[in-house]
């Protein structure tokens, strides 16, 4: 690690981060509690919500919500961080590929049909999938199938996706189904149950283990094709790994709370400023930072109010000052040296 910290110390750090969130989010809200009658009601367990109104707020309504932003903001971190370094661009994120766009229209065809939980998680990683496909199709019926080539694809996915999301929205319902269409793209933790981290978990995780233990060959995607080839190595392959691995993670995501932005753009250029540029450090500390900020949004976003922001609107608010400062800040050391 660059701030000479020991390793050992910067695991554990790590490690505290997302548990002193969870433990501030499951005390935060309109039902006020301590950090010992937190402590207390997770001792007791999920029999005891029931009878104790301090273990049923934090079982049946503020731990699944927590876990399943600390679930998101990890994913969404990991895979930002993955996409910025197989585009070996900064500005890489989610959108890049069109993934976001083909879950999001995915998600607005399940809330039309019928609105059920599971059809429209159903069709919105299907269409997740799809976007990828056709991005895939799209750079492979170039000869030249490079970097920019991906990235032109994928400007062309998303824009169809985005009119495919927008034509929905045109025939949807104006009074009950659009409003839900249009609340639901802008994310929202509302009503998060462990149903939802059951159908995620497996799909966000899975994917984010096992970028885990490839994460020392992304140290190598970040060179340009021409230093990649200089070396000898075909990254073809990895680089389509990585990219499905992070559709799984994104179309996941989008599933269960609609479309979050910025923390896949945020996170990463947070933690290479703490870390450094070695993927074999930055990949956990995405995963522990992007799940510790998105749940601190999330406990703003349903804490601020009296009813409760969508989750875009407080993560846009915060993120773009952040990152405008990481911007000035790396011009003014790029005119420094």
């Amino acid at each position: 690690m660059k701030t000479g910290f020991p390793k050992v110390l910067g695991y554990i750090v790590l490690c505290a981060l997302p548990l002193l969130a969870v433990t501030l989010a499951l005390g935060v809200g309109r039902y006020g509690l301590s950090p010992r009658a937190v402590l207390e009601a997770l001792a007791l367990g999920p029999a005891a919500a029931a009878d104790n109104p301090a273990s049923k707020i934090v079982y049946n309504v503020r731990l699944p919500r927590a876990l399943l932003a600390l679930l998101v903001g990890s994913g969404l971190s990991v895979a930002g961080c993955c996409f910025q370094a197989v585009f070996s661009n900064p500005l890489a994120s989610s959108d890049t590929l069109g993934v976001s766009s083909g879950a999001a229209f995915g998600a607005a065809i399940g809330i039309v049909i019928s609105g059920g939980i599971v059809l429209t998680q159903i069709f919105s990683i299907s269409c997740g999938l799809l976007a990828i496909g056709l991005t895939f199709l799209l750079s492979r019926s170039h000869r030249n199938s490079n970097v920019l080539m991906i990235v032109l694809a994928g400007v062309i996915t998303s824009a169809l996706f985005n009119a495919l999301v927008s034509s929905v929205k045109y025939f949807a319902d104006p009074t009950t189904k659009l409003p839900e269409i249009t609340y639901w793209l802008m994310g929202s933790m509302m009503g998060a149950s462990y149903h939802d981290i059951t159908i995620a978990l497996p799909l966000v995780f899975l994917p984010v283990i096992l970028i885990f233990f490839i994460r020392w060959r992304l140290n190598v995607l970040i060179l340009s094709d021409e230093e990649i080839t200089s070396l000898g190595v075909k990254t073809s392959v990895m680089r389509w790994l990585v990219i499905l691995l992070c559709t799984l993670i994104i179309a996941a995501c989008v599933s269960v709370c609609g479309q979050v932005g910025w923390v896949g753009l945020v996170i990463p250029h947070m933690a290479r400023r703490v870390v450094g540029y070695d993927h074999k450090i930055l990949i956990p500390t995405c995963a522990s930072a992007g799940g510790t900020y998105l749940l601190l949004i999330d406990t703003l976003a349903r804490s601020l109010t009296a009813g409760e922001l969508p989750l875009s609107i407080l993560t846009a608010v915060i993120g773009v000052p952040i990152f405008v400062l990481l911007f000035f800040r790396r011009g003014e050391k790029s005119l420094e040296t």
